[in-house]
């Protein structure tokens, strides 16, 4: 019976390292901590933009604009860019644009790739028809799982990953300006239809997507 259930744990163990294995990384250029616009500047010029150029962007843009959400400031502590209550860190960024679907890694400044397709299409119809979204080029969208929270601060959970969500929203949308982009933040979507699209496990929900690229003069 023991080296039955040995055997068994062995090979969960195997399929588990084999499915990380074929897990797809992409490290992301290193984010900058020096900016040409100061923050005063960025604060003042943030608008929400609903109309976007089809120019890509860039690594180093997309790496600072997921940094300035969730990235890592103090490798010792790990402590992130936006504040957690308790330090417990409960979101998750993904980033949908042309070539696919993909999971934002604070530990490391990379992405794991989750699919290929181009879904930007399907958030916008998931998003009740906001067209805009599938014009940017980027679209971050803001993930997070209550139970991290919850079981710590109880009832107060669902105040507090809110704030988060603000937290880490408010610094790409102020990042995307100081990079001379566009953002807007959206919250009107159906919840099941993107998670399903992101391939969500059940202990996250979407709480706010962020469509990003580079303005056009009207709004």
């Amino acid at each position: 019976m023991k080296k039955k259930i040995f055997f068994a744990l062995l090979v969960l163990a195997l399929l588990v390292d084999l499915a990380a294995a074929e897990k797809k990384y992409i490290k992301l250029p290193e984010p900058k901590i020096i900016g040409k616009m100061p923050l005063e500047e960025a604060v003042f010029r943030r608008r929400s933009w609903r109309s976007f150029h089809p120019n890509e962007l860039t690594m180093e843009q997309i790496s600072q604009l997921l940094w300035s959400g969730q990235g890592i400031t103090d490798k010792s502590w790990g402590f992130r860019a936006a504040p957690s209550s308790g330090s417990l860190y409960p979101l998750n960024l993904y980033l949908v644009k042309k070539d696919g679907v993909f999971e934002y890694v604070p530990d490391g400044n990379k992405l794991v790739e989750i699919s290929t397709e181009d879904k930007r299409g399907s958030i916008v119809r998931a998003s009740l028809g906001q067209q805009f979204i599938g014009e940017a080029p980027c679209v971050i969208i803001i993930c997070g799982n209550f139970r991290i929270t919850q079981a710590k601060f109880g009832q107060r959970s669902y105040r507090y990953i809110n704030m988060e969500v603000g937290h880490a929203a408010e610094n790409i949308l102020l990042q995307a300006v100081a990079l001379g982009l566009g953002a807007v933040p959206v919250g009107a979507f159906w919840d099941d239809v993107v998670s399903k699209l992101l391939e969500l496990p059940d202990t996250r929900d979407p709480f706010y997507i962020i469509p990003i690229g580079y303005p056009k003069t009207e709004q």
